[in-house]
């Protein structure tokens, strides 16, 4: 079970105007704004929940995913993962969770992907029987046969994505958190990460939380929306739900935009 907390975290950003003249000056005086990523956000998933966590762009989505994956800590509130707090016991918390971000890779550039599976096999120290089982499956799954020998640099986008996907599942995760995962993919890859997606939920039990600003992915995998803006949750409820509030007649991109009307985000 996931369960956040009164959750709130904050950023100190320095700014300074263009020029020359303010570059200098930002050596001895910095304007120093303090930003609200996430304020007072809680929320609880159960174990096999299918979840949609939407939002504008610099809602706090994924400000949330690190948080719950112990890469950042919070100013206040609590976070519990599995009866774990993810950034005091990192070590153990990341063995049950997998982590996809659409925008970065956990793959080496230059070496083929099959070197970056076995490092990442050592790393969580999975037992070669299991990786070995993992590895046959996701690589039929998702058509990895021609990619694994081909450095992650040659990959296409979405050759890439599957991958990442694969990459984030070698140690049997119980939780997945996808960061955007089908962004810039073409409509066949789109279509081929989301049916794996919905079948390793189906078939596994696969708790999996997703950001994304693809309805379509919404509507396909999931079966709750968490609405995010400004660093709050403003909604939280079912597909069905979310329809009723917004009405029955739009499509689910013209409700969201509804909502983001609605909450000025």
């Amino acid at each position: 079970m996931i369960e956040l907390r009164d959750i709130n975290k904050t950023f100190r950003v320095a700014k300074r105007q263009a020029g020359f003249g303010n570059a200098v000056k930002a050596l001895f005086s910095r304007e120093i704004e303090t930003v609200h990523a996430l304020t007072d956000v809680s929320f609880t998933i159960r174990d096999g929940e299918a979840v949609g966590y939407i939002g504008p762009n610099g809602a706090g989505k994924s400000t949330t995913i690190k948080l719950m994956c112990g890469v950042l800590t919070p100013d206040s509130g609590s976070c519990v993962i599995d009866g774990r707090v993810p950034w005091r016991e990192r070590t153990a918390h990341v063995q049950r969770i997998g982590v996809v971000f659409g925008q970065r890779s956990q793959l080496f550039w230059d070496v083929p992907v099959i070197d970056s599976f076995e490092l990442i096999r050592d790393i969580y120290r999975v037992e070669n029987a299991e990786y070995r089982r993992n590895l046959d499956e996701l690589t039929a799954l998702l058509d990895l046969s021609e990619l694994l020998k081909t450095p992650a640099r040659s990959l296409s986008l979405g050759q890439r994505m599957r991958c990442e996907l694969a990459a984030s599942l070698l140690h049997s995760p119980r939780i997945l958190f996808l960061d955007e995962p089908t962004i810039g993919l073409d409509a066949v890859s789109k279509l081929a990460v989301r049916d794996f997606i919905k079948r390793l939920h189906t078939e596994r039990g696969t708790t999996v939380l997703l950001t994304t600003h693809d309805m379509q992915d919404i509507e396909a995998l999931t079966g709750r929306v968490l609405l995010i803006g400004k660093g709050r949750i403003l909604l939280d409820g079912s597909l069905a739900a979310l329809k009723e509030h917004a009405g029955a007649d739009m499509s689910l991109e013209e409700m969201i935009a509804a909502l983001y009307r609605e909450y000025r985000i």
